[in-house]
């Protein structure tokens, strides 16, 4: 008697999910990252102890909760730039690959990856964000950049491989992406909580520049 297994049940909201994404891979990507990016911006305001500001207690509960105009710039961003930057990179460097399934293609994917593709991603996350946080000249854009982009590079040539070698052994195929979104997005708070944290020591560096100026 022969036994056949019974297919894996998996959650209704996930099956939909994954099948937005085959069916609409830059829209659902967009959405994804959009909404994700708010709320790394709530949580990284929070985390990075940024001042609230005083606003009347009639306000809307958005306002007492730090909710603030660079949370929708910082969705714009992972709609408009960072999802289809993403989807782009990640297609070409598929493409690069396509068929090829020896030692040295992997290890190839891998580089192009983590020496061409990670260092663009940062950069232009870097970059927005410090406009996004407050910075307003080429030069306030370099040196958040400057001061962010090793520490994220390190970090990003850490979890990543490590996040793939643990989606492949220990999660099932369709856990893969929900996986690799949850470590973008922990990973990505910790950035911008940082990128707060310079970004407001700069701003205090310069205030006191102006009062010493004024003596």
């Amino acid at each position: 008697m022969s036994t056949v297994a019974a297919p894996r049940k998996i959650n209704p909201l996930l099956a939909a999910y994954l099948a937005n994404l085959a069916a609409h891979p830059l829209r659902t990507k967009a959405i994804t990252s959009g909404v994700l990016q708010f709320i790394q911006e709530v949580l990284a305001t929070h985390l990075a102890g940024v001042p609230a500001r005083k606003v009347p207690k009639d306000a809307p509960f958005y306002a007492h909760a730090k909710i603030e105009s660079k949370a929708p710039k910082m969705t714009l961003y992972g709609m408009l730039v960072s999802a289809p930057m993403s989807h782009i990179l990640v297609g070409l460097t598929q493409k690069m690959f396509a068929g090829k399934t020896d030692l040295a293609a992997k290890i190839g994917q891998l580089l192009v990856s983590n020496l061409i593709v990670a260092p663009i991603q940062i950069t232009v996350y870097l970059s927005s964000t410090a406009v996004i946080n407050g910075a307003r000249t080429v030069d306030d854009v370099r040196k958040t950049v400057k001061a962010g982009f090793m520490n994220a590079l390190r970090m990003t040539w850490m979890t990543l491989p490590l996040t793939i070698v643990i989606a492949q052994r220990y999660l099932a195929p369709e856990l893969w992406v929900p996986f690799i979104n949850l470590v973008q997005f922990i990973t990505g708070t910790y950035f911008n909580t940082q990128l707060k944290k310079i970004r407001m020591a700069m701003d205090a560096k310069a205030k006191k520049d102006q009062e010493e100026k004024r003596e």
